[in-house]
């Protein structure tokens, strides 16, 4: 079992492959996790390199009522394969590793920056959304809206 340090490093790692499928910092993030998970074993790295092409593929690709409980499972599954691998390296290595990780993470991932992928609305501060004079306002709207004039009172209503 890894300390709650590792574990939390491993569940960053994570949220950083599905964060960034599908935008700009995926090639380097995507090379970089491979290259970690390979540990200097080319065949490995090649594996790594499908299976986080078939992470970006799901995610890119995915119905926007499923994509969020898909995002949320991916992340799951690359947390579990780093925790996977460090409990699987001896301490030496591990503290290698777990430097390497945090190395990569820092340089790949983005500093004070949001992303969704082209999925939402990323906002990396504060947001005001209003709606004035008869108007819709919403940060994302997943199907229709519509503006009507509204129903009349019931008389007995006052």
């Amino acid at each position: 079992m890894l300390e709650q340090a590792l574990t939390t490093l491993a569940a960053a790692g994570g949220v950083a492959v599905v964060q960034a499928a599908g935008t700009e910092v995926w090639t380097g993030l995507r090379q970089a996790v491979a290259r970690w998970f390979g540990r200097g074993d080319s065949d490995r790295e090649r594996a790594e390199l499908e299976r986080l092409d078939q992470t970006a593929e799901a995610l890119t690709t995915a119905d926007a009522n499923a994509v969020e409980s898909l995002r949320i499972r991916q992340e799951g599954a690359w947390q579990a394969r780093i925790e996977a691998l460090l409990e699987r390296l001896d301490d030496t290595e591990r503290l290698q590793a777990v430097e390497d990780l945090r190395a990569l993470l820092s340089q790949h991932t983005a500093h004070g920056e949001v992303s969704t992928g082209g999925r939402g609305l990323a906002i990396g501060g504060n947001a005001t959304i209003r709606a004035e004079g008869g108007s819709i306002a919403a940060g994302v709207i997943n199907g229709g809206a519509h503006i009507g004039n509204p129903p009349m009172p019931d008389p007995s209503q006052g």
